[in-house]
Parts: structure tokens; sequence; C-alpha cells
């Protein structure tokens, strides 16, 4: 018995003395050291020892812990180095965490509608490791655990998360992101509606979206903000017309452009289009008038649904524009100023081994690049030569002030840009003054703007063919001197005139080049533009519930399209003619828009009622006159 007790004791004597050495406290303070020295500073400083099964003791470590148990110790040292470690008594197994074999998915992301969503993110969960979908939705990424999550995002639509559970391809869906449920936009005809109170989709940008990076056509600024938004900038250049396509191409033979309303008013969007084959005359557009720094926010409302109160007009998605109005309290004053720089991103690739000619020989083409071997293959014209470097100036100046009982709001803003073609620029002047007075104890609301726009522009320059200076700016032969048609035009004594100098082989032809100097300074097309939009607001509150408001709107706009054509001109562009040719084009644009509306806005417990009755008038007109 005696000896049964003595060995009890003995064991309950190791199992006090083993738990006390797992609860000692150690220290440990390094930085970059080897691993083998802070197992080390372990040994010294406890009565543990460690089994090494296959770790690399020399990968440096840093660790500063004090008076910490040698649990905590372990798990800070060994966890960053990958390294699996066991305790048992005075033992710690250290050996390496295998790595798990990487594994390649690929698959494509879709939006409800079944269209592919181009730019997408595609992250491997808790990494930095990731893509994005191409232009068809398409995707490839190797992930580094085969148990991974990837989370697939994108601007306008909920955030997904997939587990990849073996799988290699993947077919991924986005959800629309849903409206916030705080906060209220405005929808069609000025009617402010909560958020959470819409069927249909709509997103909002603020001003800061087309302000921080400015365009001389904000409407360009929100290419990459709204989800399902396509828009095409035209080759018109600073301030040129742009197409707004909203969740795809609607029509094959009509507009796709989606409607413009400000501040609840559909505006007639005249301009647009250009000429092409002959003309090459470049086009800006209504919109494209509007001070990025006048706006609030903006709304695209898309589909038709969205906007059903326009009609037809509004078939292809809408883009709400709110314009700033005064705000009460002191005196604010901003002014902002922008300079952009411009050259040409991408030009044609052109090769520099064969002079002029055709089939190896100069024979039969003074135009075409593909005659004898050139002595060397460096060097020679590139259209680098033609092109100068564009400016953009964009300088604006607000002032918004006033008392609860009435606000003003100015603002001034210039654009000037010289382009990147010679001779070419783009001019633009915008004030705007706009009151809002509260009478009859607020119930009495008048809200009055007007808006006057001065634009100028030259040589703004479409696609085309006989009045585009890109075309013999980039089809020169490569074996000709594209110095000394610099200087484009030589006195003639026999007619007193300044004629072109050009290469009479690059003037015939199905092409009928002329040199791009000369269509640049002897090929003009001016446009001056004035424009003035005055509005009315006034709205009545009848009762807490409901009210009554009126709005009018004249938008005019008078524009004067001058071509000059010198003497020499090709007889292509000039009917026939030897001795130039001189047009004028007056065109008179009218929009006057006014409505009447009673709104209804009552609530009854979990119940409310939201109603508007009303009439509208919208008389459009364009005349255009030519003189020649």
């Amino acid at each position: 018995m005696q000896g049964v007790l003595l060995s009890v004791l003995l064991t309950c004597t190791l199992s006090m003395r083993a738990a006390s050495q797992s609860e000692a406290r150690l220290s440990l303070h390094l930085s970059g050291a080897p691993l083998s020295e802070a197992m080390d500073s372990i040994r010294s400083q406890s009565r543990f020892l460690f089994i090494n099964n296959g770790v690399d003791e020399s990968v440096k470590v840093t660790l500063s812990v004090a008076d910490a148990t040698i649990d905590r110790i372990c798990d800070a040292l060994f966890t960053p180095v990958r390294v699996n470690y066991v305790i048992e008594g005075y033992s710690i197994i250290i050996s390496e965490i295998p790595q798990a074999e990487p594994v390649s998915i690929s698959g494509s992301v879709i939006d409800a509608s079944g269209y592919p969503v181009p730019g997408a993110a595609v992250l491997e969960q808790g990494t930095s490791n990731g893509t994005v979908t191409d232009l068809d939705g398409r995707f490839s990424l190797t992930l580094t655990d085969p148990g991974s999550v990837i989370e697939v995002n994108c601007l306008g639509y909920e955030t997904t998360t997939m587990s990849v559970d073996g799988r290699s391809v993947f077919e991924i869906t986005l959800k629309e992101e849903s409206v916030a449920l705080e906060g209220t936009v405005i929808t069609a005809l000025g009617i402010r509606r909560d958020e959470k109170a819409l069927s249909y989709n709509v997103q909002q940008v603020e001003s800061d979206a087309i302000t921080t990076v400015r365009d001389a056509n904000f409407i360009n600024a929100l290419s990459g903000k709204v989800a399902g938004v396509n828009i095409n900038t035209s080759s018109s250049g600073v301030g040129g017309a742009s197409k707004v396509v909203l969740r795809g191409t609607k029509s094959i033979t009509q507009s796709s452009n989606a409607l413009y309303v400000i501040d609840g008013i559909p505006m007639y969007n005249f301009g647009g289009g250009g000429e092409t084959e002959f003309g090459s005359k470049g086009a800006t557009e209504s919109i494209a008038d509007l001070n990025p720094d006048d706006i609030e926010s903006i709304s695209v409302l898309t589909g038709a649904a969205a906007a059903a109160l326009y009609g037809s007009s509004a078939a292809n998605g809408a883009v709400m524009i709110t314009t700033k109005s005064g705000k009460e309290g002191k005196v604010k004053v901003t002014f902002s100023s922008n300079t952009e720089f411009l050259s040409p991103f991408i030009l044609p690739r052109l090769q520099n081994r064969y002079g002029t000619g055709s089939n190896g020989s100069t024979d039969g083409s003074a135009v075409y690049s593909w005659g004898p071997e050139r002595p060397s293959s460096s060097g020679g014209y590139t259209p680098y030569d033609f092109f100068e470097t564009g400016h953009i100036y964009m300088n604006s100046f607000t002032l918004s002030g006033g008392t609860d009982k009435n606000q003003t709001y100015f603002s001034a803003a210039a654009v000037n840009s010289d382009g990147f073609i010679p001779n070419n620029y783009y001019d633009r002047y915008n004030f705007t003054f706009r009151n809002t007075t509260w009478l009859l104890k607020d119930k009495l609301r008048i809200d009055a703007s007007a808006s006057y726009i001065v634009q100028s522009d030259q040589n703004m320059t479409n696609q085309g063919l006989y009045s585009n200076p890109l075309v013999p700016a980039y089809l020169f032969p490569r074996g000709e001197s594209f110095a000394m048609y610099r200087i484009f035009e030589r006195y003639n004594p026999d007619t007193k005139l300044m004629e072109q100098f050009w290469s009479d082989d690059l003037e015939g032809g199905d092409l009928r080049m002329q040199n791009p100097y000369w269509i640049a300074y002897r090929n003009l097309r001016n446009n001056d533009k004035k424009r003035y939009m005055l509005s009315l607001n006034v709205s009545y509150d009848i009762l807490d519930w409901l009210s009554v408001s009126g709005r009018v709107r004249i938008d005019n706009a008078n524009s004067l399209f001058t071509r000059k054509l010198y003497a020499s001109t090709n007889t292509t562009l000039t009917d026939g003619g030897s001795n130039g040719h001189y047009s004028e084009t007056r065109t008179y644009d009218s929009q006057t828009y006014a409505d009447i509306m009673v709104n209804a806005d009552k609530t009854w417990g979990d119940w409310s009622l939201s109603a508007h009755i009303g009439a509208s008038l919208n008389d459009i007109s364009s005349d255009a006159w030519i003189h020649r």
C-alpha cells in the first residue's frame, strides 16, 4: 500500500511542475533574426526543447513580446512564417504547413438581362489577387487555394460572392444595386419621390463626379460612372456632340439617344450630326452648352417605364439634370480653374522601309508607299509632324447666398481651347442668374432663372474625306518630303493670288487630297452661336397635402455657320469653280415649354397617396437659311 501511494504522489508532482512550466512568462525581442536564434532564446529561458521536422531555421523573423506565455509566443513566432507547431510536455514539435496547389478558373459575368458586364472586378476574397472582365464580360484567374471564395463587384451592381468548391467554370449574374432606402430623387416633370417608393431603377451622380475631371461637354464625364450607360464621343473634338445610349441600342433606323431633362423640363437637343464625305463639318449640341458648375446632381432613369410621363421621346431613357440654386446663409464665392493638354493618343502604324510607288517601283503611283526599298528604314514622315499640342482652359466663378425668404445664385464660366489640329479652336462663355423667393407665409414659391451662352468655334472636324486634313496627313507618301509643303501657298503672278502649293499627283485621283495646312487655314468652317434660356416656376400650397404649380421655359438659339473656300481649292468642293466658294447658313432654334399641375401627397397611417394631374405644351421649331 505504501508503494502504490508513493507512485500516485510522484505523478501528481510531475503534472504540477509541467503545468507550471507551460505557464511560465517569457520575453523575446528580435528584428530580422533567424528562426534558430528565437528558438535558442526560448530554450535559455525555459526547459522547452524543439523537435524540427524539416523547417528551415534560417528564415528571418521579427517579434517583440514581453511577459508572455509559451502558447502566445509560438503563435506570434511561427504563424507568419507558415510553420505548424505542437506542444507536448516540454517538447515543441515544428513542421512546415504544406502549400495549397493553385487552381485556374474562368467564366463570364452578365447582368439580369443577359448582357455582358465589362470591367467587373473578380477577386480572391481576403487577398489582393484578382482580375477584371473584358469587353465580353469574360475573365480568367489563378487562385492560390482551391477552397477560396471569389468576390465579384461592379459599379451599379450588388457585390456577389461564390465558393469555388472544385469548380473551374462560372457564369455569374449580377443584380442591379438597389436604390438607397433614404433620400429622394427628382423624377418625371420635376416630381420629387422617395427612392424606396420607386418601382424602377434610378442612379444618381453628384456634381463632384463631373467637375473633378472636367470636360467641355460634361456628358462625357459620366462615362464609367453609371451602370449600363454607353457614351460615344464624336470626332468633332472639344465641345463636340456625344451619343448617350442607355441599356443598349434600341433602334437601327432612329436615334437611340436618351432624353435630357433640366429641372423637370425636357430639353430638345439641337445640334449633333455633322457632315461626312465632302464637308467634314464637326458639330456641337445643346446639352454641351451647359456649365458643369451649375449642375447640382444628375439622375439617370433607364427604360421607358421610368420616364413614361414624357412619352415616346423618353423611350430610350432619360438623363435628369438638377441645376444649382441659391443657399440660405452667408454669401459663398467659389472660383475654379482647370488646364488640359491634348495630343493624339494612338496613330496608325506606318512602315518606313519602302518609299513612294507601288509593286516595288516608282512607276504607276505617286500616292502609294510601296515603291523601291529606301536606304534607311528609320526616320521619315510621321503624322505627328502635322499635329500640334492642344490646350483646354476652363475657368468658372460662382456666387451664392440669401436669407430664408430669398436666395440668389450667379455663375460665369469660360472654356477656351485650341485643338491639336492646326487652326482649330472652341470658345464658350456661360452666364447664369437664378433667384428663389417665398411669399405668403411660405405658401407661394417663385423660382426664376436666366442663362446666356456665347459660343464660337472654328474647324471642328467630323469624319469625311475631301475636307478632312487627316486624310492627306495620314496618306502622305513615305518617300516624299513633307517639310516643303508646310508653306502651303505660293503667289501666282498670272492670277495675282496666293494659291495652294501641293503635288499634282496627290491632288488628282479618287481621293482629291489637298495640302492639310491649306485645309486648316484656307478651307475655314466657322460657327458662332448665341443662346438664351429663361424659366419661371411658380408653386402654391393650397393645403399641407395639396399644391398647384406652373412652369414655363423658353430656349432660343441663333447660329451662323460660315464656310470659306479660298481660290485654288479643289474644284470638287467648289461646285467646279476655280475662284473659291463662300456660303452662310443661319439657323434659328426655338423651344417653348409650359405646364400646369395639381399635386396631392397625403398619408393615412401605413397608407399613402401620391397623385398628379395636369397639362403641358411643348412647341419646338428650327429654321435654316442658306446663302451661297
